[in-house]
């Protein structure tokens, strides 16, 4: 196949409330949504939701939210050209053939020679969904479990009797909201950890607080009892998004969870460290899941060699190809 034409739009969404996570603050996200038009008339429309704040902070904390969402933006932009000069089978080979040249000009635009790879792939998120719709189209597929290519159908033989809803609990929950979510019967909960509480970057005050807010949370979310989990307890999937920067100090915070009786309802704790970190977490009391430092399938195998149990996959950030991958 091969793009001929592109168009790209964007809607602002002004959040009810801040979203706190990884020592920030959000209050808008931008969804830009893009058509591709192949040489037979085709065409394939995807959306994306970008997350710069996530997908690498330094921009977010150089040029805020609008800053770091335009640049965004404009790679999402790069990439619908550079598009119309590639021929491709699988939406897969369209996204490696995309990647190394878009990275290269998102350094420059983003003036950061080390940019995180997430945040150019959070940049192809609308561009790889649509090219998978038109992939669709244009292989006549209608679902999809045949949308996947072959080499990829192994992975995903596996059929679920259940999925779990998992709200999310960010920094500025109040104990009320939480107690709601408590009362509607969720078997688990997301909780952030990692807050900058005086917005200076002292890492034994974001401790300090994380321990605080996990007793003001476990409080609360102990006296739920559930039909889905082993216990009958509420899970706990805690959320650091790489804020730690020590084993000691990690070690700490779950001294502390095991000290107040919620050491044992930690199904995951994901990202703890910076990804330029590679201790070993194969030992620690809980399973420990990469996020943002598995950018790809490369960086996941070393995550995997460097002890950590799980991988939160999410094609909403890192593209559904690279996702596959």
């Amino acid at each position: 196949m091969k793009i001929c034409k592109t168009q790209c739009g964007l809607a602002r969404e002004p959040l009810r409330s801040p979203f706190g996570f990884k020592g920030g603050y959000i209050n808008e996200l931008w969804h830009p949504a893009v058509k591709l038009i192949d040489d037979d008339g085709a065409t394939g429309v995807g959306c994306g939701v970008q997350s710069v704040l996530w997908s690498d902070a330094e921009v977010f904390q150089r040029y805020y939210s609008s800053g770091g969402n335009s640049m965004m933006l404009t790679i999402t932009a790069r990439a619908l050209e550079m598009a119309k000069n590639i021929e491709w089978k699988t939406p897969v080979e369209l996204l490696d053939a995309l990647l190394p040249e878009l990275y290269d000009y998102a350094q420059k635009v983003c003036a950061l020679d080390h940019l995180r790879l997430t945040f150019v792939l959070n940049a192809l998120v609308p561009v790889d969904n649509a090219a998978w719709m038109l992939y669709a189209r244009r292989n006549k597929i209608t679902s999809f479990d045949a949308l996947v290519p072959s080499e990829y159908r192994a992975a995903l033989s596996e059929r679920h009797q259940f999925l779990a809803s998992v709200p999310l609990i960010t920094y500025a929950l109040d104990d009320t909201a939480i107690r709601t979510l408590a009362a509607q019967g969720y078997p688990m909960f997301k909780i952030k950890l990692g807050a900058d509480p005086a917005g200076n970057g002292d890492r034994q005050a974001m401790l300090e607080w994380d321990k605080q807010r996990l007793s003001q949370i476990h409080a609360i979310l102990s006296q739920v009892r559930t039909p889905y989990t082993v216990s009958g307890k509420a899970a706990y999937y805690l959320d650091a998004n790489g804020r730690y920067d020590s084993r000691d100090r990690l070690m700490n915070l779950l001294d502390h969870a095991e000290k107040i009786g919620a050491l044992d309802q930690i199904l995951v704790l994901e990202e703890p460290f910076p990804e330029e970190n590679h201790l070993n977490v194969a030992d620690l009391p809980v399973s420990v899941a990469a996020d943002e430092s598995a950018h790809s399938d490369h960086d996941t195998l070393i995550r995997i060699g460097d002890g950590y149990k799980a991988v939160a996959i999410k094609a909403i950030a890192k593209t559904m190809s690279m996702s596959l991958k």
